[in-house]
């Protein structure tokens, strides 16, 4: 049965078939999660492989393979850059989620692990990151009944987490 779940854990510890990276366009090694998954995953190869592909627009998500990973891909997803809620944000990064999940099911991953998209340095504000994050994933598990998806979302510090938990809880009593 598919199943969402917040961790605390850093994204590149987790044992999960697919990771995703909160990527930029240009696919470029950057700061924050995008960083330590580069600088985990072998910077020089996952480098390499992400300029073969060249670019990403934002809300979608392209794949490499995991190097030196724990997984055995990397989902690069780019979020919108946070300007004020009127700009698309909600829905590219509806969509960035959406993107990834689709990928994983066309990699055969069972389990992939989530950063919080475009809640760092994109400056997207928190709570309204994971009310996407969340519907986005629980629409997939709703609209993919047959394909079975552990889906866990890595966060670094309470107050993430238990904000997810949190919006989790009133999304599954609301059934949004």
């Amino acid at each position: 049965m598919s199943a969402i779940r917040i961790q605390k854990i850093g994204i590149t510890h987790l044992s999960a078939d697919a990771i995703v990276n909160a990527a930029n366009s240009s696919l470029a090694a950057g700061g924050g999660v995008c960083g330590a998954i580069f600088s985990e995953a072998g910077y020089q190869q996952l480098a390499s492989a992400c300029e073969k592909i060249g670019r990403c627009e934002t809300g979608n998500a392209v794949i490499t393979p995991g190097f030196r990973l724990l997984a055995k891909y990397i989902i690069h997803a780019v979020g919108p850059v946070y300007q004020d809620g009127n700009h698309r944000e909600p829905q590219l990064l509806y969509s960035a989620y959406q993107n990834s999940l689709r990928l994983a099911e066309e990699y055969h991953c069972h389990s992939i692990g989530f950063p919080l998209i475009s809640a760092g340095i994109f400056g997207y504000p928190k709570k309204q990151a994971w009310r996407k994050a969340l519907q986005a994933c629980m629409d997939f598990i709703s609209d993919h009944p047959d394909y079975e998806i552990d889906i866990v979302f890595a966060v670094l510090d309470d107050e993430t987490k238990a904000m997810g938990e949190d919006t989790l809880a009133e999304l599954k009593s609301m059934k949004y």
